[in-house]
C-alpha cells in the first residue's frame, strides 16, 4: 500500500495523471448536452470532437452550429496546450513535458469520464504540439486547412494535417533537443491514425461522408 501511495504522490506522475484528467473532460459533450440537451456520444458519428458537434447541430441549430463546433475545437486545443504551458513555466524537465503530452492525447481519445471513449484526437495533439514545435504546427494547420476546403472530407483534412506535422518535425527537428527522439510524436500520430481506423474503413469502401 505505501509503494501504492508512494507511486500516486510522485510529482512526475502527478502530472501524468493531471494532463490525462484534464483532456479527458468531454468539452463537445458538455456544450451540447447544456445548450441543446443532446448526447453527442449517441448521435452521428458518436464522436466528442467538433465535426460532429457540427454534424449533430446542423440538424437542429444551423446558425449556431458552426460557432459551437469552433468554440469546441478551441477548448479541446486548450485542455492540451494549457498544462504543458504551466508545467514548462514551472520548470518541469522536457521529458516529463512530452509525456503529458501523450497523456493528454490519450485523455481525450480515451476519456476517463466517457467509460475510455473519446474524440479522435486531432484538436488535443495540435494542443500539445503547439507547446513545443509551433512551426511545425502552422505549416501543418496550413496543410490540414487546404485539404479540407478543397476536398471537404474532414478525416482526410485531419489526418494529411497531422501527417505533414510528422514528417515536418522530422525534417525541421531531426533532434528534439533534450530529449533526442521522435517518439512522443510518432506514439501521438499512432494513436490519431488508430481512433480514425472507421473512418478509414469508410474512405476505402468510399462512404466517408463530406462536411458541408
Amino acid at each position: 500500500m505505501n509503494g501504492l501511495i508512494n507511486f500516486l504522490t510522485n510529482p512526475n506522475i502527478m502530472l501524468y495523471l493531471a494532463a490525462y484528467l484534464i483532456a479527458s473532460i468531454p468539452f463537445g459533450v458538455i456544450i451540447v448536452k447544456s445548450l441543446y440537451s443532446v448526447d453527442i456520444t449517441k448521435e452521428g458519428s458518436k464522436s466528442i470532437g467538433a465535426t460532429n458537434v457540427y454534424r449533430v447541430l446542423k440538424n437542429i441549430d444551423l446558425k449556431n452550429a458552426k460557432k459551437i463546433a469552433i468554440i469546441t475545437i478551441i477548448c479541446d486545443v486548450l485542455k492540451g496546450f494549457l498544462p504543458i504551458i504551466i508545467a514548462k513555466f514551472a520548470g518541469i524537465d522536457e521529458n516529463v513535458l512530452w509525456m503529458m503530452a501523450v497523456m493528454a492525447v490519450l485523455g481525450h481519445c480515451f476519456s476517463a469520464f466517457l467509460k475510455f471513449e473519446g474524440g479522435k484526437g486531432v484538436a488535443t495533439s495540435y494542443g500539445v504540439f503547439a507547446a513545443f514545435l509551433p512551426i511545425e504546427v502552422a505549416l501543418s494547420l496550413i496543410v490540414w486547412f487546404l485539404v479540407g476546403k478543397f476536398i471537404k472530407v474532414s478525416s482526410i483534412a485531419s489526418l494529411s494535417g497531422i501527417f505533414t506535422f510528422l514528417i515536418l518535425s522530422l525534417i525541421i527537428h531531426p533532434q528534439i533537443l533534450p530529449i533526442n527522439t521522435h517518439a512522443p510524436i510518432i506514439i501521438i500520430v499512432f494513436i490519431v491514425f488508430y481512433k480514425h481506423i472507421p473512418n478509414i474503413k469508410r474512405l476505402i469502401f468510399k462512404e466517408e461522408k463530406q462536411v458541408l
